[in-house]
């Protein structure tokens, strides 16, 4: 293995049950490489693969690796010793995490979900769990990390993972500011959703109908309705509290989308206003216009009966 690069590797196991999947899953959702179940023999192999020509050094992912009693050639004294031999030999920065519970659970979860226990095909899930916990015993003495999931539930368990091995801004949901108009159809991904149709329309101006909420005149003739600021702003500060959470539980992504009729001036400028204000708030978003640069259409505005723009339009 020499010439290889060092790698942040994490050593996942523990008792089956015990929530390794999930650990696991929560893992690959926060950017790390993921390998469950990977036959011992060729974990030097897969350390010792270089990187592609070309390939960016910071780019290199950390390595999380599933290993329970079920991974063929399963000896938990051997793979301490790996552990010790990666370390002083290759500079890996090697971690191990062991997912514990009690028996009690561990039956309780097994019934509940109809599985039988990998090492107890043709026995009671007791006598599996026994004779697992035995096997893996090494492991937990050596893990420099234990989660004892007896008393905690999926969300928790990943919350957990989260908080102890994430990456800078890896574990942050992607975020997304999204405008559109009703009338051409609701998005179907939106996590929530703001109706702009109660502001003053700038496509009944004239001069304003063929530009767009990112132009200076439209976002002054928005900003000049009387529930413009108020709204907007407790908007910006809903949004301010609401995203933090969340990220706290494990949202990998998060759409925000403001809507108008024609989907080309205020939800536009609002959507553009919001993005700035989370940007500086220290988020991250992403902004998309899906309509636009769609053709301002008057069918599709509907004037109110006194002939000015009308609210709800």
């Amino acid at each position: 293995m020499s010439g290889v690069n060092a790698k942040t590797i994490l050593l996942v196991s523990g008792l089956s049950g015990a929530g390794k999947t999930t650990a696991l899953k929560t893992l690959e959702d926060m950017g790390w490489e993921v390998v469950d179940n990977l036959p011992l023999v060729l974990l030097d192999r897969l350390l010792g693969t270089p990187l592609p020509a070309g390939h960016d050094d910071a780019d290199d992912r950390p390595l999380a690796l599933g290993i329970d009693a079920r991974t063929r050639g399963f000896d938990a004294n051997a793979i301490v010793q790996r552990i010790k031999t990666l370390r002083e030999t290759h500079g890996h920065d090697i971690e191990t995490l062991f997912l514990d519970c009690s028996g009690t659970e561990l039956e309780r979860r097994f019934a509940e979900t109809r599985r039988r226990h990998p090492l107890a095909a043709d026995r009671p899930a007791v006598d599996g769990i026994a004779r697992e916990r035995e096997m893996v015993e090494p492991l937990r003495r050596w893990a420099s990390q234990v989660i004892d999931t007896t008393n905690t539930t999926t969300n928790g368990l990943q919350q957990e993972i989260r908080n102890r091995f994430s990456r800078d801004g890896l574990s942050d949901p992607v975020l997304t500011i999204l405008s559109f108009g009703f009338s051409r159809g609701v998005p179907r991904n939106a996590d929530l959703m703001f109706d702009m149709r109660f502001l003053r329309n700038p496509h009944w101006e004239e001069a304003l109908r063929p530009k767009t909420g990112q132009d200076a005149e439209v976002a002054a003739y928005i900003a000049e309705d009387p529930a413009y600021e108020e709204a907007v702003g407790q908007i910006e500060r809903l949004l301010a509290t609401l995203l933090p959470r969340y990220a706290e539980s494990g949202k990998t992504y998060v759409t925000v989308a403001f809507g108008c009729t024609g989907g080309r001036h205020r939800s536009v400028h609002v959507a553009e206003r919001v993005a700035r204000y989370l940007q500086d708030a220290g988020f991250s978003p992403t902004v998309s216009h899906r309509n636009m640069e769609s053709a301002p259409q008057d069918a599709l505005e509907k004037r109110g009966s006194s002939g000015g723009p009308k609210a709800q339009s």
